[in-house]
């Protein structure tokens, strides 16, 4: 079979995305590749469709249980012969897929890394034509990457094991250069064709936030986005349980995933979220790599990730489908030390020496610095994340909340005098310097313990700004240390006076600050008029009867079709079965499982 009747056959689509053809192409004439492509940019149908050219087996090695199960079932919906094995099968199953696997059922398995080392595996592996080995999250392989397995760095003695090598191909959204260079040299890639093609997401709004009260900021976030799929990331277990409760307290129906709830809890409330009976999910990044639901509208980050790499990676779970998501984080000056508590104590690595480990560690904090950044810049969000990637962008996207944001300027002179001035003479008392909570306190007369203990109510400067509420005096300190007054030792967070502050103390000169304008809180994405569907009444239609057929199926409702396929659906409104098979994503299978039911449906908007 050629490719394109392959693509249009089970995936139900006439043109290829950006790059994946030519890493298509790499792939059936036997050279390894190495794809970064963002996520919902097609990567699995990369390494997908040449399984079902090639003569062999492809061997789709994996990270997360949930993945493979989400990965197969779609498969499987697409008319495709596929199987995973990994923990979750009972012994009768694992060999009713290895006597399958031997009689040549599959194109595709799926297998977590830590199988590699099991030796009934590695027997079939040596006894079956692998002719595929794809890589999936392959920025796990390096301990640069923000999710290192070590499993992964026995990959490439896997490979060299077998009789005859396979083309390997690996596949990853978020990689920065020297991951990239990590990958390739781990997995041992013989020449591969190496295809960027782009970290941007056009479809996702990027917003930070600075409640003063991130519950209720979280709380009005999701009531305006009521009947949307959710996630909200949280930094700990304990926030994740708090955030859970309060949302359930008001009605949202949300469930939770962390690592300290058991195996059957995180089974049932993930299949909750997938199956859209609690479309709200709270969780920690242990809710992570799995997550191939297509039909998230939004992102909510109520604590600030420890990279630029994890949060994109986990915003990203937005808006797979194409549709307009949401990606909006509710930072506060608590994030960094939550964040650095976390780094500091994350236990040590014993695949790593003393001073690799110590290398990460150092890599850890730049990461987290540049997290930071990206919560305290004023430029384009959107920009902010393709720098750290680099990749070349306008200055401005337009659609992110500081491109959207009104800003006003105002000489800040007097304000910045004071508060300088309080970090000169909390270093003279002290002999060393406090972070913006510990400053902002004294200046706003507090009477809390530490500042009594240390005397610090006795300064000239305690109380001179006790009309101003404590976040303002913190954005103030933010701005001057963004405008280069300040400086914040990497270390603990404690604020330093640089050489441009003795001219503010000293000389007279002005401070004008650009500050944001307190705007509404935002409302959901919606589509421009241009983009609204031919039909509304008819898309609701469409997805009333997905969900009744996915839930007679025991499947989520988007592996039947996405809701892109839904909208093409409404707007060409298909009159015959021919015409259905021309909807994006639409393949023979799908057409011949559901086709009659849709197309009756449509009949009823003619």
């Amino acid at each position: 079979m050629e490719k394109f009747a392959a693509l249009q056959k089970y995936f139900g689509h006439t043109a290829f995305r950006e790059g994946q053809e030519p890493l298509i192409d790499a792939i059936l004439a036997g050279r390894d590749v190495f794809g970064i492509m963002p996520t919902g940019g097609g990567k699995s149908v990369c390494y997908q469709l040449p399984a079902l050219l090639l003569g062999g087996l492809t061997l789709v090695i994996s990270p997360l249980i949930s993945l493979m199960k989400d990965q197969v079932m779609a498969l499987r919906d697409e008319g495709i012969d596929a199987a995973f094995l990994n923990s979750s099968l009972t012994a009768g199953q694992m060999n009713t897929v290895y006597a399958e696997l031997h009689a040549g059922k599959y194109k595709l398995v799926y297998i977590a890394p830590e199988r590699l080392d099991a030796g009934r595996f590695v027997s079939l592996a040596q006894s079956v034509p692998i002719s595929l080995v794809a890589v999936d999250e392959a920025h796990c392989i390096s301990q640069w990457g923000q999710d290192f397995r070590p499993s992964y760095l026995r990959i490439a003695d896997f490979v060299g094991q077998l009789p005859r090598r396979p083309v390997v191909a690996a596949f990853t959204a978020t990689a920065t250069q020297r991951v990239r260079e990590d990958v390739v040299r781990a997995l041992a890639l013989r020449d591969p064709l190496q295809l960027v093609t782009g970290f941007d997401r056009p479809n996702l709004y990027f917003e930070v936030q600075r409640p003063t009260d991130k519950a209720s900021a979280l709380a009005a976030l999701v009531e305006r986005r009521r009947g949307k799929s959710g996630i909200v990331y949280c930094a700990t277990r304990k926030a994740v349980e708090q955030v859970c409760r309060q949302l359930c307290a008001r009605g949202v129906p949300a469930t939770r995933y962390h690592a300290g709830l058991s195996d059957e809890e995180r089974r049932k409330n993930q299949e909750d979220f997938l199956y859209d009976r609690c479309p709200v999910m709270a969780a920690t990044n242990a809710f992570g790599m799995g997550i191939d639901k297509s039909n998230v509208g939004y992102v909510i980050h109520y604590n600030m990730p420890k990279s630029l790499e994890a949060y994109y990676q986990e915003a990203g779970r937005a808006g797979r489908d194409g549709e307009p998501a949401d990606c909006i984080l509710l930072y506060s000056a608590g994030d960094v030390f939550t964040a650095k508590f976390l780094i500091a104590n994350s236990g040590e690595n014993e695949e790593l020496t003393p001073e690799e480990r110590a290398a990460v560690q150092q890599r850890d904090l730049a990461r987290l610095d540049a997290m930071v950044g990206y919560c305290k810049t004023q430029s384009c969000l959107r920009g902010y994340i393709l720098d750290y990637f680099g990749q070349a962008h306008d200055e401005r996207c337009g659609s992110c909340g500081n491109c959207t944001a009104e800003f006003e300027t105002a000489d800040k002179t007097r304000e910045a005098q004071i508060l300088l001035s309080c970090v000169r003479r909390v270093q003279d008392r002290l002999g060393y310097s406090v972070g913006p909570a510990l400053l902002s306190g004294i200046l706003a007369g507090s009477r809390e313990r530490r500042i009594l203990e240390l005397g610090l109510d006795g300064l000239s400067t305690y109380g001179l700004m006790k009309n101003t509420p404590r976040a303002q005096i913190r954005a103030l300190a933010e701005a001057l240390e963004r405008q280069g007054y300040l400086r914040a030792d990497p270390a603990h967070g404690a604020l330093e006076l640089t050489g441009q502050a003795t001219g503010v103390l000293f000389r007279g000169e002005r401070v004008v600050l650009r500050t944001q304008s307190s705007p509404e809180p935002p409302a959901p994405r919606r589509r421009s008029a241009a983009e609204q569907p031919a039909d509304g009444d008819l898309l609701s239609a469409l997805k009333a009867l997905r969900l009744a057929l996915a839930q007679q199926s025991s499947l989520p409702a988007y592996i039947v079709f996405t809701n892109a396929a839904l909208a093409d659906m409404a707007a060409k409104r298909p009159r015959t079965m021919e015409e259905f098979l021309e909807v994006s994503g639409v393949g023979q299978a799908k057409a011949a499982r559901y086709g009659k039911r849709f197309l009756a449906e449509i009949a009823k908007y003619q």
